[in-house]
């Protein structure tokens, strides 16, 4: 093992993985399983059955104080103020000029904040955060838990089995929530925090349990049979099928959350007061007046297009870059996301990506690639 492996933190669920047969690689400052029987396999199987992640490299956190989510507003662009107790709301940590400082989740547990921030961010999103918020607001890095993500069409029947509580009086069961909801249960005695949740564009649920119980709950899971573990490359495809953006490739702090194409971020209410970090020079931009825009492309034959490959014009100068790319195992096709002149982002249009010295032909498609099947409330 290298110095720089030796360095690398452990998941609580490390042995485990090791156990189960997991290929370990760094990722986020931590020795994650990145597959265990194969990606293509581990892909299909969450499209299809249930897949159990281990995504306890990400950050999370807990603010609570009078004026928590007002607090949070000046640097976030979503109505959090307005978020109902067992809601949870999308939205993007920005810097004072706008740019995305990450992407994270804001649940409002009825008690406090609760928020799940990115991996390889989250030192960094903790320090502005605390630089940011006033002392009224305290922050607390929950370190000693762990997160586990159980995705796919059968999460919700593998959950059922479990025999999982709710923690509260009248509150529904963990199969009772819909998408963007959360709330506290008990499982044989141990404390969960589960959301209806994910990150591969399938029905899911992420749960937060201590990590000294961690073990326990996921061996229960992998003992049913719709349920298979599954490492960081399925996340990889699963998400990109989703059209679903990675911090630190598809979006940083040197992009605005339009260019992004996460202007649902902005909601209606603070676009009208403005009042947030950076908002006039990213208001400025909205609804369709950036200058470039992330996109899905479809790519031609069967060689995919890798992060980091140029969009090139008829002349062959550079006008965008390709952020992600991969064999889509659904449609058996590449598939990429791709920042691309505004003038050039409509569905249909024909662009050409130069990679190794070769051009490659390929059309801006619509996202998701793949339809999303969250569990949503009916409309009333």
């Amino acid at each position: 093992m290298s110095d720089n492996e030796e360095n690398l933190k452990q998941l609580p669920l490390g042995d485990w993985h090791r156990g189960l047969g997991a290929r370990m690689v760094p990722f986020a400052g931590y020795q994650m399983p990145v597959q265990y029987e194969g990606v293509m396999a581990e892909h299909i199987w969450t499209r299809t059955e249930a897949g159990l992640f281990d995504v306890s490299h990400m950050g999370q956190l807990q603010l609570t104080g009078d004026g928590a989510a007002d607090a949070l507003e000046r640097i976030t662009p979503g109505n959090l103020s307005a978020l109902a107790a067992g809601k949870i709301r999308y939205t993007l940590l920005l810097a004072q000029d706008g740019g995305i400082l990450d992407d994270l989740m804001v649940t409002n547990t009825g008690h406090n904040l609760y928020l799940v921030v990115n991996g390889a961010t989250k030192y960094d999103d903790i320090a502005y955060l605390r630089e940011q918020l006033p002392d009224s607001v305290t922050l607390n890095h929950l370190e000693d838990a762990a997160l586990l993500a159980l995705q796919g069409p059968k999460a919700a029947e593998a959950i059922a089995k479990l025999g999982i509580d709710p923690h509260e009086p009248d509150w529904p069961e963990p199969t009772d929530l819909y998408f963007m909801e959360a709330g506290p249960f008990l499982w044989r005695g141990i404390p969960l925090g589960i959301s209806r949740s994910g990150y591969t564009g399938e029905d899911g649920f992420e749960i937060s349990v201590p990590s000294e119980h961690a073990e326990t709950l996921a061996s229960a899971l992998m003992e049913l049979e719709e349920v298979r573990p599954i490492g960081l490359g399925a996340r990889d495809s699963l998400r990109l099928e989703a059209g679903l953006p990675l911090y630190g490739h598809d979006m940083g702090p040197g992009l605005l959350p339009v260019e992004a194409n996460l202007s649902f971020a902005l909601s209606k209410v603070r676009r009208e007061e403005g009042n947030f970090a950076g908002a006039e020079r990213v208001l400025a931009q909205y609804p369709d007046k950036a200058a470039k825009k992330r996109v899905g492309l479809f790519v031609d034959g069967r060689q995919p297009v890798r992060e980091g490959a140029t969009i090139v014009d008829d002349t062959g100068a550079s006008i965008g870059v390709v952020t992600s790319g991969g064999f889509s195992p659904t449609l058996q096709r590449p598939i990429a996301m791709a920042y691309v002149p505004m003038d050039l982002s409509e569905t249909g249009t024909a662009i050409a990506v130069e990679q190794r010295g070769k051009k490659i032909a390929c059309t801006v498609a619509d996202m998701p690639f793949v339809k999303h099947h969250y569990h949503r409330k009916p409309k009333q």
